[in-house]
């Protein structure tokens, strides 16, 4: 089975670690450890944060796993590569991410990781599917600076997270 610990540190270096960001143009608004104010604004460790503290890493790492891995079933998950990519990219862009990963293994994407997308992913050939999926992300990423052109100075770090590990 999947292990969450190497997914959550790998997702943490692509989030940039424990950092306080606050980054023009990001929907997102102000980010701590890559969890987005704007989109988790009832997270403990803004309280902490708002105080002038630094929220307890094994706080943060709890709800990644409370929020994220287990919303993906990550522990029921074999391969490794596979729980990860999904992890990170759902770090990153919420359901969507699990959708695509639906699409890619040809369940029906509603978005729910049910018996049926376990299943699916357990059977797949990871490498395949890391690549195949890497290329949805991409086409998602593309989508969006389409609608909106002020994405775009977010579009390299995007395309180079899609693609990181893949060579």
């Amino acid at each position: 089975m999947a292990d969450f610990l190497p997914a959550y540190e790998a997702m943490m270096k692509n989030e940039g670690g424990y950092v306080l960001h606050n980054v023009p143009g990001d929907r997102g608004g102000q980010t701590y450890a890559g969890i987005a104010r704007n989109m988790h604004p009832n997270w403990e460790g803004w309280a902490a944060i708002d105080r002038g503290e630094t929220p307890v890493t094994e706080d943060v790492r709890r709800w990644y796993k409370r929020n994220f891995w287990d919303n993906i079933q990550g522990d029921a998950l074999t391969h490794q590569s596979v729980a990860q990519t999904i992890f990170d990219f759902h770090v990153n862009a919420g359901r969507p991410a699990r959708i695509l990963a639906q699409i890619v293994v040809d369940v029906t994407p509603d978005g729910a990781f049910g018996p049926k997308t376990v299943a699916a992913l357990n059977s797949v050939d990871p490498e395949k599917f890391v690549l195949a999926y890497a290329l949805a992300k991409i086409a998602r990423y593309r989508d969006i600076v389409q609608r909106d052109r002020t994405q775009i100075k977010f579009l390299l770090g995007w395309l180079n997270r899609a693609l990181k590990g893949l060579v």
